[in-house]
């Protein structure tokens, strides 16, 4: 469904163009999971937001590579296209969703105006976008679609924004750190909520994290990112079971266990690690 090849993405400075992405390659089926795992100023919200060319051009260079959509050339788009490709073919779901919405509409106008933007098939909004609260799990969607987003909690913010991408039917879901900002208990259950979807949805997810922690389980396939590159890609399960890359070792061994005796959780030696 979606294919990145060999792209290379630079942004402009005085002091002349600057790598940010370096020849990242990988592939997302119909259904199926891709978790872009690495630490912050790694490529991956660089690498999510060139799938749609969210990218302000300039100062963001694409300097090689393609992006392909079903067959078609993302690059090759022109505005109009792009309009078209972005929430009904690939939407968002952005980290802080406190700062995503916007505090003085309500819930009901931020996702009607989705709707009306991107389905404008649709007669019953109002009807449509009581279900769209109701299938991320926000009791009594007819009534708090009336509330504004301080009104809501994080976690019920983060379900606003899950249903707001949803709601334009995309093929493909980017969530982008979708429950940093939130407490242990309440990712959880957004990651549940993720695995509920895709099923009923057969849609596919590409989930951008730095904590391996939270992919077992939920993603297919896995891509390791380090200062800018795709340095280990694979089936998830086998990754985290047999990681053949150094850096992503050393990811795991941060992650902390039950039982594990130590006094101080392990960290990232660099210096150990190869260039890239």
């Amino acid at each position: 469904m979606l294919e990145v090849r060999d792209l290379t993405i630079s942004f402009r400075s005085q002091e002349g163009n600057i790598p940010a992405v370096r020849s990242v390659t990988f592939k997302v089926e119909k259904g199926e999971t891709l978790a872009i795992v690495g630490e912050s100023g790694s490529g991956k919200t660089v690498t999510a937001m060139s799938l749609t060319r969210l990218l302000p051009e300039p100062p963001a260079l694409y300097q090689s590579g393609e992006i392909l959509l079903d067959g078609q050339s993302v690059l090759g788009m022109n505005e109009k296209m792009l309009r078209t490709l972005r929430g009904n073919q690939i939407a968002y779901i952005f980290q802080e969703p406190a700062t995503s919405l916007n505090p003085v509409f309500s819930i009901y106008e931020q996702i009607a105006e989705t709707i009306r933007l991107h389905r404008p098939e649709v007669r019953e909004v109002r009807k449509e976008v009581t279900y769209w609260l109701d299938q991320v799990g926000i009791a009594d969607p007819a009534g708090r679609m009336r509330d504004y987003p301080f009104q809501l909690s994080g976690g019920m913010q983060q379900r606003v924004m899950i249903a707001m991408a949803l709601c334009c039917q995309p093929a493909i879901l980017v969530a982008d750190e979708p429950t940093t900002a939130l407490d242990v208990t309440i990712q959880r259950q957004i990651l549940g909520l993720f695995q509920a979807l895709k099923a009923k949805y057969h849609m596919s997810i590409i989930l951008i994290t730095h904590n391996f922690g939270v992919i077992r389980g939920l993603a297919d396939k896995v891509a390791v990112m380090f200062r800018g590159r795709v340095v280990e890609f694979g089936n998830a399960e086998a990754v985290l079971r047999q990681p053949q890359h150094p850096y992503t070792r050393a990811l795991i061994e941060c992650i902390p266990r039950i039982g594990l005796k130590l006094d101080r959780l392990k960290t990232i030696d660099y210096s150990s690690l190869p260039t890239v």
